[in-house]
């Protein structure tokens, strides 16, 4: 009535409500994309705090008892030394080199009573862990987890663990290799992530570098 075009205007106007249904749906699916974006970084944020709790309360010190009885370390130590400089190229570089690694054990430096020690004092912890639901997300850090607490398990149900039969302990080797290679790759992927979004953190990990026998968390 007030632009005298009333045909024209029922045009538009039906247009737009034509296509509203096709608005709203492709503005509630970005708006959806970027609500389970955000969702997804925070879940992975809680997530690499957990393992690093994880890494603070047994991972460093049992990746360090275990890499100490690698009687080839010494090959390939140098590769495993992280500085503040490394870029992604050289974190992919040193996966790479990761993947041939045998993860070998000496039995004979193996103390599996003080081994036993070490993991029955953490194993409350290590449940609540694998009770918490974010874990489902990380498939590599749960089936560490596993393997951390089967052989938990392992050496916990043994009685005297100093004179087992060469049988049981190339048994209990396997576990623990098992243990070593998913524990050495895991704490690289933690140090990945951690040069990139928490440089603190990663300074405090680099300088107590579990492969680094001369590291120290004192900063020269």
């Amino acid at each position: 009535m007030i632009f005298k075009d009333p045909h024209h205007i029922f045009i538009y106007l039906l247009g737009d409500i034509a296509f509203a249904p096709f608005e709203v749906l492709i503005i509630s699916m970005i708006i959806h994309h970027f609500l389970d974006k955000m969702d997804k970084v925070h879940r992975f944020e809680k997530l690499n705090m957990v393992i690093g709790v994880f890494f603070s309360e047994v991972g460093i010190k049992l990746l360090e008892y275990v890499s100490d009885a690698d009687p080839d370390i010494d090959n390939y130590r140098k590769q495993l030394i992280i500085d503040s400089e490394w870029t992604d190229k050289d974190f992919d570089k040193l996966v790479r080199s990761m993947n041939k690694m045998h993860y070998n054990v000496d039995t004979e430096k193996i103390n599996f009573d003080h081994l036993r020690t070490l993991l029955v004092s953490k194993r409350e912890f290590l449940v609540r862990l694998l009770e918490n639901p974010t874990m489902l997300e990380h498939e590599e850090f749960t089936e560490l987890l596993r393997s951390v607490f089967h052989l938990t398990e392992e050496l916990d149900c043994r009685g005297d663990v100093s004179c087992l039969p060469n049988t049981d302990t190339k048994h209990l080797t396997g576990d623990i290799k098992r243990v070593y290679a998913l524990l050495a790759k895991e704490w690289f992927t933690y140090m990945r992530y951690n040069k990139k979004n928490y440089p603190y953190l990663f300074s405090l990990a680099m300088r107590t570098n579990p492969f680094d026998t001369e590291s120290t968390p004192i900063v020269s």
